[in-house]
């Protein structure tokens, strides 16, 4: 059998042009389809909400009894995260554009569980902030939903916030248990924060912790926005860590809320 050089140069040829051409049109449509998104999703932005400012304190708490031989039991060795959200509306003068009608926190992930503990969000009342007092029925199970006023007063013990964004969302990561029924020497003076987490051997990488939610509020215009929200839970940076008691982090990020 005869072989057509010709003919096998020319198809082959043939069938190379036919595939890129196919790869290249693909490259333009996707391309055009991320432009029209990306266009789609900039013409969603509020230019009124915005969140720039996140701050994280972290520290322990634990449940403890004193035995006769100068040593401590402690049980329910307990990581949290007091977490405020500030929401900017940008404004000196308020108006129905700018203030919230309501909020809300919806769709909670903990993208990263610790390998130590058990892992919960909670309401945290601005009063109780960077203490750790955290009340049970104040777990959130999978919506958290704000009553907002423009009141001179608020009562932080449940969820409440001025329209004219004047007050953070307050929230507390909680992870618990992570040490029960552990025994530590009086010697020396116990410090109920942090340090627990040295003086019962924790690594740290053994209880970090990432979460996610999105907050979604509608403004007395009527208009819906989300943001959603991404939080490293902060344990220590450097030579500065949770392990001296307690470690404190601002978060300045670039959260934009889109309408929906």
């Amino acid at each position: 059998m005869k072989f057509n050089i010709k003919k096998i140069i020319f198809y082959t040829t043939l069938f190379i042009s036919l595939v890129l051409l196919v790869v290249l049109v693909n490259i333009v449509y996707s391309n055009f389809m991320n432009k029209l998104a990306l266009e789609n999703d900039v013409s969603k932005v509020s230019n009124t909400f915005n969140i720039d400012k996140i701050v994280l304190f972290s520290s322990c708490s634990a449940d403890s009894n004193i035995n006769s031989n100068n040593t401590t039991t402690l049980n329910n060795l307990t990581q949290y995260t007091d977490i405020a959200v500030f929401i900017n509306n940008s404004a000196t003068e308020f108006n129905l554009e700018n203030t919230l009608k309501s909020v809300s926190i919806k769709d909670i992930v903990f993208n990263e569980t610790p390998t130590n503990g058990i892992p919960n969000l909670y309401y945290k009342s601005l009063t109780s902030f960077a203490t750790p007092d955290v009340l049970e029925e104040n777990k959130i199970d999978s919506t958290l939903d704000f009553s907002v006023t423009s009141s001179d007063e608020i009562d932080y013990s449940s969820p409440t916030l001025y329209n004219n964004c004047a007050n953070p969302i307050t929230l507390c990561y909680v992870n618990s248990n992570i040490v029960n029924n552990y025994t530590i020497d009086n010697s020396n003076s116990i410090a109920y924060d942090g340090s627990l987490l040295k003086s019962c051997n924790v690594l740290l990488n053994n209880i970090k912790a990432k979460i996610s939610f999105t907050i979604y509020i509608e403004n007395n215009q009527g208009e819906k926005f989300r943001c959603p929200v991404y939080i490293d839970i902060p344990l220590g940076e450097g030579d500065v860590s949770i392990y001296d008691g307690s470690y404190t982090y601002t978060y300045n990020p670039e959260y934009v809320f889109y309408k929906y």
